[in-house]
């Protein structure tokens, strides 16, 4: 199945569901995570994702999670379009079981959520709130109504297998609208109660439009687009990387090329770039050009 999402509304409420397990997968193996790690980063990404489904074409959404844990920071960027990429500071940490589940809340700790929004304004728009739980879908159902004000509830998860790979991952974000009914609150969050874990509605096999018949049951609901696919992707490349070089100036560049070599690597998406001398030299004649 491939990564999705749909949207959904009811009266007077809204929902967003996505399924992640490919592109959580690629973040996993990219940056070598532990299963808390990757439980972390893949609840970050499919949040973030599910906070930027709602933008505007070529706006964008970071979530930063800074809590004072073993894993240190986990960041996700998220762009309307459907594409995510994302890191944690520290990808191998292990640490027992909590009631048989990953313990992600005592790897992050207490400490703080920063959400960016990036919407074309000069200025982009960052919101803060106090990690409450450091499990992430509570954190950033708190954000959303202590910062933004908008009642929501948010499920996330992901499962990882013995082997370390990541077999089930997704979730779901429920907002009402100013004008909701009592009711049909109240049947939404009695609905969410008894909802299955996302993790195994997925490796069930259900889709996002299942799960979120699942939370809207008994309500009528109306499928709005047909569903958008969500994949792992950073705009990363040789020659952006090639600029962050050039912009460290001549004399740095020129203790790369006595060294011999340069590699950089991506805290996104782990990708490794390498400079040789030749090309390390190169460089220093464009800045040389430029003066």
């Amino acid at each position: 199945m491939k990564d999705h999402l749909v949207r959904d509304t009811v009266p007077g409420m809204r929902g967003f569901d996505e399924i992640t397990p490919n592109l959580v997968e690629e973040a996993r193996r990219r940056h070598d995570c532990f299963p808390i790690p990757a439980a972390a980063l893949g609840r970050t990404m499919t949040g973030a994702l599910l906070l930027a489904a709602n933008l505007k074409t070529d706006e964008s959404i970071t979530i930063r999670i800074c809590g004072n844990g073993p894993i240190g920071q986990v960041i996700a960027d998220a762009r309307a379009g459907g594409s995510v990429r994302g890191y944690v500071s520290n990808p191998h940490v292990d640490l027992p079981l909590k009631g048989g589940k990953l313990d992600v809340g005592e790897a992050v700790g207490g400490g703080h959520i920063h959400i960016t929004r990036f919407t074309g304004l000069k200025q982009p728009f960052t919101g803060t709130t106090e990690l409450v739980s450091g499990e992430i879908a509570e954190d950033i159902t708190n954000y959303l109504l202590a910062s933004e004000q908008t009642p929501s509830s948010v499920g996330l998860g992901v499962l990882v297998s013995p082997d370390n790979q990541v077999i089930a991952a997704g979730g779901f974000l429920v907002q009402a609208f100013p004008d909701a009914d009592d009711a049909v609150l109240a049947k939404v969050e009695d609905n969410i109660r008894r909802l299955a874990p996302v993790t195994a509605m997925v490796e069930q096999g259900l889709e996002a439009q299942d799960i979120l018949a699942e939370v809207f049951a008994g309500l009528p609901l109306t499928l709005h687009e047909d569903r958008s696919e969500l994949s792992f992707c950073c705009p990363c490349n040789q020659e952006r990387i090639e600029n962050v070089l050039i912009g460290l100036g001549e004399d740095e560049l020129t203790n790369m090329i006595e060294e011999g070599r340069a590699e950089v690597r991506c805290h996104f998406c782990g990708e490794y770039y390498r400079f040789d001398k030749q090309h390390l030299s190169a460089l220093r004649t464009r800045v040389a050009k430029v003066k």
